[in-house]
């Protein structure tokens, strides 16, 4: 088979995404919040999740959303609404693409501008759910 065939990807490990939701949900509790946190690979496929004890039911599927969000288009969740607030059709239109979310707490995860994975923190404010994600993403870097 020719080497134009095939292609090595990065993948994130089962240890890393763990090391992720600890830092995700400390700074949870650091900010007094209760969340859900999500990890996806680079399939957008949930890889790890945790739910702290007493966050919103609702909000693990966000969580997850998010992840997916972040990881399925390379951007953080946060980036999407100033992106498309000013275009009707889209503002209209993208937000009722399954599994969109277009308020902060996803952040994708990239290695060499490679996308492997997602980060997905819902549970607090918009700004406290990016607090979170961003934790978990320095874990990620310090990491890889």
């Amino acid at each position: 088979m020719s080497s134009n065939m095939l292609y090595q990807k990065f993948a994130i490990t089962q240890s890393l995404t763990l090391k992720i939701l600890e830092a995700v949900t400390n700074k949870a509790e650091e900010l007094g919040i209760k969340i859900n946190a999500a990890v996806v690979d680079e399939g957008a496929n949930l890889k790890a999740f945790i739910r702290m004890d007493e966050a919103a039911l609702l909000s693990s599927e966000i969580a997850q959303n998010k992840a997916y969000t972040a990881a399925a288009f390379g951007k953080p969740t946060h980036e999407w609404y100033p992106m498309i607030k000013d275009e009707p059709a889209l503002l209209t239109g993208i937000v009722h693409t399954k599994k969109l979310v277009v308020f902060g707490g996803g952040i994708p995860l990239t290695v060499g501008g490679i996308i492997v994975g997602g980060i997905g923190v819902s549970g607090g404010t918009s700004e406290e759910d990016v607090l979170c994600a961003q934790a978990g993403l320095a874990v990620f870097e310090k990491n890889c």
